[in-house]
């Protein structure tokens, strides 16, 4: 439960869709102008919104790395010459197609070689 801008509903909307989770939402603007821009887009102060009207499409990604130790992801690991993260990139596709890859990647910094030992 907290508060956040569309773009962060929209994506905790996706997570939890790929998750077979539910959510609902509402709309909070903090000030005139968003209100403004949310009458323009449509959007209605008064409906509470499902996970799936807020990540509609056919095809839904969601991705997440971490950035420090957690139960679900690894955070960033350094060493000489580059790091290390881990990843997790979930998808729904059109024929409902449920895929969740972790992915461990390693990313040398400055384009010269490195020697990584696990």
């Amino acid at each position: 439960m907290g508060i956040g801008a569309p773009p962060e509903g929209v994506m905790t909307a996706a997570a939890v869709k790929c998750l077979s989770g539910c959510m609902q939402a509402r709309f909070w603007p903090v000030n005139s102008e968003e209100r403004k821009r949310l009458k323009q887009m449509g959007g209605d102060l008064e409906k509470i919104y499902t996970h799936n009207e807020l990540a509609s499409g056919a095809t839904i990604i969601f991705s997440a790395t971490g950035v420090t130790d957690g139960d679900l992801l690894r955070g960033v690991r350094f060493f000489g010459g580059g790091a290390r993260t881990h990843s997790l990139v979930i998808s729904i596709q059109k024929d409902g197609l449920l895929r969740r890859d972790f992915i461990d990647s390693t990313h040398g910094f400055g384009g010269e070689e490195f020697e990584m030992r696990i």
